[in-house]
C-alpha cells in the first residue's frame, strides 16, 4: 500500500510534506452525515428544549470539525487552539449582551411611554 504522504524536494530548504486529501474527504463525509442527521431530526416530533439541544450538540461538532481540519486548527499548538476558542467565545457574547438592543429587549425602548 503506498503511503499517503507525498515528499517533494524543495532546493534548499529541506523537503515539503503534503498529506494526501484522505483525511479531508473523511472529514467531510463526516460533516454530510452530521448535516443528514440534523434533517432528520428536524422531522421527529420533540419538545423545543429537546429540539434546541440535540441540534447545538450536532452543530458544535460540526463546527468543531471544519474549523480544525479545514482551518487546520489541529496541528497548531494547544496555547493557540484555546486562545481562539476563549476569544470566539468572548466575542460573541459581547456581541450578544453588547448591544444596545439586547438592553431594549430587557428593558424595552427608553422613553417609549406616553406621559
Amino acid at each position: 500500500m503506498a503511503n499517503p504522504i507525498e515528499v517533494r524536494k524543495t532546493g534548499d530548504h529541506g523537503a515539503h510534506v503534503t498529506p494526501g486529501i484522505g483525511k479531508d474527504v473523511i472529514v467531510y463525509v463526516c460533516l454530510l452525515v452530521l448535516a443528514g442527521v440534523q434533517f432528520v431530526m428536524a422531522y421527529q416530533n420533540l419538545t423545543v428544549s429537546q429540539m434546541l439541544t440535540r441540534m447545538m450538540f450536532v452543530a458544535i461538532i460540526e463546527a468543531s470539525l471544519a474549523v480544525l481540519f479545514f482551518m487546520h486548527l489541529y496541528s497548531e499548538k494547544r496555547s493557540f487552539l484555546i486562545f481562539v476558542v476563549v476569544f470566539t467565545v468572548s466575542v460573541l457574547l459581547g456581541l450578544q449582551y453588547g448591544w444596545t438592543d439586547s438592553n431594549r429587549m430587557i428593558n424595552g425602548a427608553p422613553y417609549s411611554e406616553v406621559k
